[in-house]
């Protein structure tokens, strides 16, 4: 069944095999959609069921096991990329000859089609259906560039589609917290170059936001729910100076004191937050365009395109965790140097503890002194690495 959301420029449809697919169109120039919703004639199978999730009782956390993930598609060529727009060579994931922005459901999910709550009673050998639900975000319709070459109007759609879609994933049954992010660069493992991102929607409170959920409402409790554990860094960040990399009038960005990975850069908005679904629509206008800053700055490093993961750090719906939570991006990458990566090895990878090759100082004052690129200079530096270019 179609449906028009009553929200201009947002039209969802259904592919041939009963997946979700959402156009979200620049609000500057909406578009009419009524030819795209029912053109995906390609005639898919059947969705298949679940993976499963398994209970590690060492660790206390859950673990999802998704082999049919193997066979799906990896770094295909430009003309058979499955999310570029659909032609008469290529019938892709998007119906659509042209779009601005696409959110869809992933043919090969780690979690989901089905919906559900993880097993209340665990022990060793318990394990369930990997409930949840697993999206793509297609940033434009561009094969090749990256997230920091969208123009103003088309990053604010992104945050859109970001916001609309984790009030939506919120409300699914058994959701406990949704997690939008974007993997950028061959060297951080991604299997599709076109510009994208994607969106997890999990039946579980991950092992991640489980430990900064717990620091945050220890926090909170200590000063009796009057102080916020994310607001307080952020305002030690700001009188202290070192590593700020930008201030905006709703949102900051600074390297945080006790970074983890070379380069580590905290994306924080001013007021508390629970998610991108609670910002204003004042605060969504700037964060496109402190966020495209950031990520020019990031990509100014260097020579070449850096290697990065952007995650959305938003409060889990658990009702415990949410009333301290505050929503806050973390940029992450593991480049240390022009031609250097930081592996994760035995003090990182097996015990959790990192050494980090930088100080979080220096790296903010880089941050600070580079210039953006021009979009020309951008573009040219992005296109001739199209294999670091992005996710």
């Amino acid at each position: 069944m179609c449906h028009t959301f009553f929200m201009t420029g947002i039209t969802s449809t259904r592919l041939s095999d009963g997946r979700e697919l959402i156009y979200f169109d620049d609000a500057a120039a909406p578009k009419s959609r009524i030819a795209e919703l029912t053109t995906d004639q390609r005639g898919l199978p059947p969705r298949g069921e679940p993976g499963e999730v398994r209970y590690d009782a060492l660790t206390d956390e859950w673990v999802a096991v998704a082999a049919h993930r193997q066979t799906r598609t990896h770094l295909p060529p430009a003309d058979q990329c499955p999310i570029c727009p659909t032609t008469a060579g290529n019938p892709s994931e998007i119906p659509a000859s042209d779009y601005d922005v696409v959110v869809f459901e992933n043919r090969f999910p780690s979690l989901g089609p089905a919906l559900g709550p993880v097993p209340e009673e665990t022990t060793w050998g318990t394990k369930g259906p990997a409930y949840g639900r697993c999206e793509v975000v297609a940033f434009t319709p561009s094969h090749t560039g990256s997230f920091s070459e969208l123009g103003e109007a088309r990053a604010r759609t992104v945050i859109e589609a970001w916001a609309h879609r984790t009030e939506a994933l919120s409300a699914l049954p058994g959701i406990k917290q949704v997690f939008p992010f974007e993997n950028r660069g061959a060297d951080i493992g991604v299997t599709l170059h076109h510009p994208h991102g994607q969106i997890y929607a999990y039946p579980y409170v991950t092992p991640r936001a489980g430990v900064l959920g717990a620091a945050a409402r220890k926090f909170h409790d200590a000063h009796e729910g009057r102080e916020t554990l994310t607001g307080s860094l952020l305002r030690s960040e700001r009188e202290d100076g070192s590593r700020m990399v930008l201030e905006g009038e709703n949102f900051s960005a600074y390297v945080p004191f006790a970074a983890r990975w070379p380069l580590e850069i905290h994306l924080v908005p001013h007021r508390q937050v629970p998610d991108l679904a609670a910002l204003s629509g004042e605060e969504k206008d700037e964060l496109a365009s402190v966020y495209l800053n950031l990520l020019q700055r990031v990509d100014a490093l260097y020579p070449t395109p850096t290697p990065y993961i952007s995650a959305w750090h938003q409060a889990p719906l658990d009702p415990v965790l949410r009333p301290s939570g505050y929503l806050h991006l973390q940029l992450t990458s593991p480049r240390r140097a022009a031609d250097k990566l930081k592996y994760l090895a035995g003090s990182e990878a097996a015990m959790g503890a990192f050494i980090n090759d930088t100080t979080p100082e220096s790296v903010a004052e880089r941050l600070r002194e580079v210039a953006p690129p021009s979009p020309v200079a951008h573009a040219a530096a992005l296109a001739a690495t199209p294999e670091g270019a992005h996710a």
